[in-house]
C-alpha cells in the first residue's frame, strides 16, 4: 500500500537527514542556484528529453522544495499532510500505469538538478529506478584549468559524439581514450544501435565489478575500472559479454584493478639488489642443476633492424655466455601491431619458459593478461612508470651518463649551442634533456641546449642545426650493426658535413639481466615484492653497471679525468645529478637550492630546464608511427596510472 511504502521511504529520508545534521552538514536537498552564486555561466543549452540516470539526480534548482526531501530526495515530511498524500498517489499510480511525463532539469557538471517533478524523482527513486524521462537544459560553466572544470568540458565532447550521459571518469584524457576504444573513426558519431552496445556492455560489467568490490576498490569508480579493462580486452571482443564471463576476466587481474586507486602505484627500486633487505647471495636451496631456468626475450622488431633491440640481444648473448649452467634462452618476435599477441605470449608460457623480458611496452596489455594466466611465470616489460603490479618494469638511468656528455659537450662547444635530439617525450628521456643541459652549464654558463624531437612530425632536425650552426649534437646512443652512419651519440659534424664520434652513453642489459635471474634462483623474487601493492619499477644506473660512458680520443684528457671521477663518485652514490637550485624554462624554482630530487619526481619530470631552447611535443604533434608509445608513457599524457 501506498501508505507503507511512504512510511518506510519516510524513515529513509530521516535516517539521512539526521545523519546530516549529526555531521553538520546540510540536510536537505543540495540548491543549484545557490552553487551557481559564485560559477559564471557561458551558455543555457537546451538538450531536449533524454533518459537520464537518476542517481545523477542529485538536487533542486530553487529553495523552494528543498525542505520537503533529504539529500536523498526522500521525503521528511510527516505522512497525513498534503505532500505526503500527493506522494503516495503518485506511488499508486507509478505501480498501476507507470510515470511517463518527462520532468525538468537543469545539468551542471554532469549532475541534474530538478525544476517540476521532484515527487516524481523520489517515488522513482524509492522504487529503485536507474533512469528518468527528463527535459534537459545544460548550465554550460565558464572554461577554466580547474581540474574538475576540465574533465567535465571533455564530458562534453565526448557526449556530443556518443550521447551517452551515464558514464563518470576521475581522471582527464579517460573520456577520449573511451572514445578511441568505442569509435574505430574520432570524427564518426554512435550510431542508436551503438549507444545500445555500449550500454549492454556497462550495464553487465557494473554488475560484475559490483559483487567483486571490497575493500580495496571501495575507492575505485566502476566507470574507472571499466575503462583499465578495456585497456587489456578490446571493446569489440568484449562488447556482447554477460556479467559471469566478465566477472572471470576481472578477477584475474583484480590485483591490478585495485591498484587504480593508489596515490603513489609505483615503487622505484634504484639499486641491483633484487630485494632491498638482501645481504647475501648464498642460498642452500639453490638448485644446481642445468640449465634451472628457459628465459625468453620477445622483440616487435628483429634485432637486425633495431638499435634498441640490438642492444637486449646483446645482452641475452651475454647471459648465455655467463650463465651456460642456470639458463637457456631464445627470442621471439611478435610485431606491436600482432593481433595474436596474447596468445604467441600465452604460447610461450606453455612451452615451459620460466622467466620473461618483454622489450617493449606496446605489449604491456598482452604482458598483463598472459601473467594473469600463468601466475608462475616471471614477466618483466622495459619501460618506466608501469603502475602495472602483476608485471614488473625496468628501465637504466640513462640520465646519469646524459649528466657526462653534457658536460664533454660544454667544454667542446665552440659557439655555446648544443644541438639534443630525443626520440619519445616518455618517463625517463626528460630527465635525459635535463641532465644533459645541467651537466654542460657545469662546465660552460652560457651553453644553451637546442632540443629537437624525432618523433614529431614535420620536423627536420639536421636541417635546423645546420642553418643554426649547430656542430656539437647528441642523437640516440645505439646502432645496429648494419648501420654505417655516424649519427649516434655525441658527435661532431665537422665543416665537410662527416661526423666524428665525441662520447656515448652505453647501455650493458646483459648486467641487468644476469642481476634479475640471479635473485629469482636465489628466491629473493617474492621477497621483493612491493609494498602496499604497488608497481615495482627497476631503475639501474651506473652503480649497478647497467649504464656507462665510453669517451673517443677527440675528447680532453682533463675533461675525461673529470667525467671519470664524477662517473666513480655516482657508482658509490656520491654525486647527485640534480640538486638544486634548478630552474624551468620560465625561470621559476623548480627544485630549491641544496635540495636532492628524489627519484619519483626525476621520473615524472614534465618540464625543462632554463638553458633547454625546445618544447615537450603533445600526442597531436607526434608521427602516428610513435603516438602508441606516448600514450602510454608519455609525460604530457597525464602521468599516473596507465590506460594502455
Amino acid at each position: 500500500m501506498a501508505q507503507e511504502d511512504y512510511a518506510q521511504a519516510l524513515k529513509l529520508g530521516q535516517k539521512v537527514h539526521r545523519e546530516k545534521i549529526a555531521n553538520g552538514e546540510f540536510a536537505y536537498l543540495p540548491v543549484l542556484d545557490e552553487i551557481l552564486t559564485h560559477v559564471k555561466v557561458v551558455e543555457d543549452m537546451p538538450l531536449g528529453i533524454m533518459e537520464i540516470p537518476l542517481s545523477d539526480v542529485v538536487g533542486t534548482y530553487a529553495e523552494g522544495r528543498t525542505q520537503a526531501f533529504a539529500p536523498n530526495f526522500m521525503p521528511i515530511l510527516e505522512y497525513g499532510s498534503e505532500f505526503s498524500t500527493k506522494w503516495s498517489s503518485l506511488y499508486d499510480y507509478q505501480i498501476e500505469s507507470g510515470i511517463a511525463d518527462p520532468i525538468q532539469v537543469y545539468e551542471y557538471m554532469h549532475k541534474y538538478y530538478v525544476i517540476e517533478g521532484h515527487k516524481r524523482v523520489s517515488v522513482l527513486k524509492y522504487l529503485g529506478a536507474s533512469y528518468i524521462s527528463a527535459d534537459v537544459v545544460r548550465k554550460v560553466p565558464e572554461r577554466t584549468d580547474d581540474e574538475e572544470n576540465i574533465i567535465y568540458y571533455e564530458y562534453l565532447d565526448f557526449f556530443a559524439k556518443t550521447g551517452i550521459n551515464n558514464l563518470h571518469f576521475t581522471k582527464s584524457g579517460s573520456y577520449a581514450k573511451m572514445l578511441s576504444f568505442i569509435l574505430d573513426d574520432e570524427e564518426d558519431v554512435l550510431t542508436e544501435d551503438e549507444r545500445k552496445d555500449v550500454a549492454f556492455f556497462h550495464a553487465h560489467f557494473e554488475k560484475a565489478y559490483n559483487s567483486l568490490k571490497d575493500s580495496t576498490t571501495k575507492y575505485i569508480t566502476d566507470d574507472d575500472a571499466m575503462l583499465f579493462y578495456l585497456s587489456l580486452y578490446p571493446y569489440e571482443d568484449e562488447k556482447d559479454l554477460l556479467e559471469g564471463d566478465i566477472k572471470t576476466k576481472l578477477q584475474a587481474i583484480w590485483s591490478e584493478i585495485s591498484n587504480l586507486s593508489a596515490d603513489n602505484p609505483v615503487e622505484i627500486r634504484m639499486e641491483e639488489d633484487l630485494a632491498k633487505k638482501s645481504k647475501v647471495r648464498f642460498n642452500p636451496f639453490r638448485s644446481n642443476k642445468a640449465s634451472d631456468y628457459k628465459v625468453a626475450f620477445v622483440y616487435d622488431k628483429d634485432p637486425e633492424e633495431s638499435a634498441w633491440i640490438y642492444g637486449h640481444e646483446l645482452g641475452r648473448l651475454f647471459i648465455e655466455d655467463e650463465m651456460p649452467d642456470n639458463i637457456s634462452s631464445d627470442y621471439f618476435v611478435i610485431p606491436s601491431d600482432d593481433e595474436q599477441a596474447d596468445g604467441k605470449l600465452a604460447e610461450i608460457c606453455k612451452n615451459g619458459y620460466d622467466i620473461i623480458f618483454i622489450v617493449t611496452p606496446n605489449l604491456i596489455s598482452s604482458s598483463i593478461k598472459v601473467a594473469a594466466q600463468f601466475p608462475s611465470v616471471y614477466i618483466f616489460n622495459c619501460q618506466l612508470g608501469s603502475t602495472h603490479n602483476t608485471v614488473r618494469s625496468y628501465y637504466a638511468r640513462i640520465y646519469e651518463a646524459k649528466l657526462l656528455t653534457g658536460i664533454i659537450a660544454g667544454v667542446l662547444s665552440d659557439n655555446n649551442v648544443v644541438g639534443y635530439v630525443a626520440d619519445y617525450p616518455i618517463y625517463g628521456v626528460v630527465a635525459g634533456i635535463n641532465a644533459f643541459a645541467i651537466g654542460a652549464k657545469m662546465v660552460n654558463p652560457r651553453i644553451k641546449i637546442k632540443l629537437a624531437w624525432s618523433s614529431m612530425k614535420h620536423v627536420d632536425y639536421e636541417k635546423i642545426f645546420k642553418e643554426e650552426g649547430i656542430d656539437i649534437i647528441s642523437a640516440q646512443e645505439m646502432i645496429t650493426p648494419e648501420a654505417h652512419d655516424r649519427k649516434f651519440g655525441l658527435y661532431k659534424v665537422e665543416e665537410d658535413g662527416t661526423k666524428t664520434g665525441l662520447a656515448m652513453s652505453a647501455y650493458n642489459w646483459g648486467r641487468f639481466y644476469k642481476k634479475i635471474i640471479e635473485g629469482i634462483e636465489d628466491g629473493l623474487y617474492k621477497s621483493a615484492d612491493g609494498k602496499d601493492n604497488k608497481a615495482i619499477n627497476y631503475w639501474w644506473g651506473f652503480s649497478a653497471g647497467v649504464i656507462d660512458l665510453i669517451c673517443s680520443s677527440r675528447v680532453p684528457d682533463e675533461t675525461v679525468r673529470l667525467v671519470q671521477a664524477i662517473r666513480h663518485a655516482k657508482k658509490r652514490n656520491r654525486f647527485h645529478t640534480f640538486v638544486g637550485e634548478i630552474r624551468n624554462q620560465a625561470g621559476e624554482v623548480i627544485v630549491k637550492k641544496g635540495e636532492v630530487l628524489q627519484p619519483e619526481d626525476i621520473m615524472n619530470m614534465d618540464y625543462l630546464v632554463e638553458n633547454v631552447e625546445g618544447i615537450i611535443p603533445t600526442i597531436e604533434e607526434i608521427k602516428n608511427s610513435s603516438k602508441r608509445v606516448v600514450e602510454l608513457l608519455g609525460v604530457n599524457e597525464g602521468g599516473g596510472q596507465q590506460s594502455l
